[in-house]
């Protein structure tokens, strides 16, 4: 088993920052239609069948990180254009590609709410294939980078309308940070600096552990020293379903690792697989370790799923927008130290 480590995917979040997107739909009322993960592809059947569709199809549908199984990181639905009628304009993402010689203006462009709300639209337009292909290449990355934003913050923003709120309130006044966390989900255990929640149906599991461990060097932030800290943590207090077991990283396979910021602190992200040690579950996770400068302690919180048989990557993208709305209370201060640290650099 092994991953493909598609450096695109894991940087994702960084680069669209720098995309450009337009918001253009003004007044749109229609919500938005589609599964999770949906892409629909406007375009003529023999692109579909060439070059063009060979390019969009090895970029937009290829193999998601970090799961147990083959999963791309969208599913593809290829449209023609004199198809292309109300029934699918709603849909949550769209790329439009037109290649004409007679096209006046040519590149590509991301707008917002073009016919429905929150949607995606991405427009390619190119005078030969060869516009096409250049085009794409200088803006690939931006283009998957706009589809993963606009699918998390979907799942972020029904994430801060509906939300557990005594897991809300354990954060807030507990650990000094906010999260939330998606209705149904429990505390299945909480000591200090560590609270583990979950949520369980006879199909599937999907959990965050969340815990706090002092910042004293850099080194907190490379990736050997969050997985010791991490399994250590995992073993002493998620046990599993047998006697003896627990969870730990699988260290089979290494992490896809990146280094980033939220909400301005540095941060990093790990995405891999976990098992547990004396018994036989696994499954995906992400997790996200972020400095709390003020306080001088790291926070982390890791999301896993656990789902035989099933279609990971929705579910994991769920436990993710969840890990991703933290908050620290005492982000202002940390602001104020952000900024010195930056002028001091």
């Amino acid at each position: 088993m092994r991953f493909k480590l598609i450096h695109v995917f894991v940087t994702a979040f960084l680069i669209v920052a720098a995309s450009a997107c337009q918001n253009v739909g003004d007044g749109v009322t229609k919500n938005i239609t589609g599964r999770a993960g949906e892409v629909i592809v406007v375009i003529n059947e023999d692109a579909w069948e060439g070059n063009v569709g060979s390019v969009i199809r090895t970029t937009l549908a290829q193999e998601h990180v970090a799961l147990p199984q083959d999963e791309p990181i969208f599913d593809l639905v290829q449209v023609p254009r004199e198809s292309f009628t109300t029934i699918f304009k709603t849909t949550r993402n769209i790329v439009q590609v037109r290649i004409s010689p007679s096209l006046e203006s040519y590149g590509v462009t991301f707008q917002e709410n073009l016919w429905a709300s929150p949607q995606s639209v991405i427009t390619i337009q190119a005078r030969n294939e060869e516009d096409f292909m250049n085009a794409f290449e200088e803006n690939r990355n931006k283009i998957i980078s706009f589809f993963l934003k606009a699918e998390r913050d979907r799942l972020t923003r029904n994430y801060n309308r509906y939300y557990e709120r005594s897991i809300y309130n354990v954060l807030n006044d507990q650990f000094g940070l906010t999260m939330h966390i998606a209705p149904g989900f429990q505390i299945a255990q909480q000591k200090k600096d560590f609270i583990w929640l979950r949520y369980e149906t006879p199909d599937i599991a999907q959990g965050i552990v969340i815990y706090t461990f002092p910042y004293v060097s850099d080194s907190a932030f490379t990736a050997d020293y969050q997985l010791k800290v991490r399994d250590s943590i995992l073993k002493a207090n998620v046990p599993g379903p047998t006697p003896g077991s627990y969870m730990a990283t699988e260290r089979r396979i290494d992490p896809v690792y990146n280094a980033t910021h939220h909400n301005g602190n540095y941060a990093t992200e790990m995405r891999g697989l976990w098992r547990l040690i004396n018994d036989f579950m696994g499954g995906p996770y992400v997790s996200l370790a972020q400095l709390d400068m003020e306080n001088q302690r790291v926070i982390v919180a890791y999301g896993y799923v656990y789902a035989p048989s099933k279609d990971k990557r929705n579910l994991l993208r769920q436990v993710e927008a969840m890990i991703y709305t933290l908050r620290l209370n005492n982000q202002a201060n940390n602001d104020i130290l952000n900024r010195q640290v930056t002028i001091d650099d």
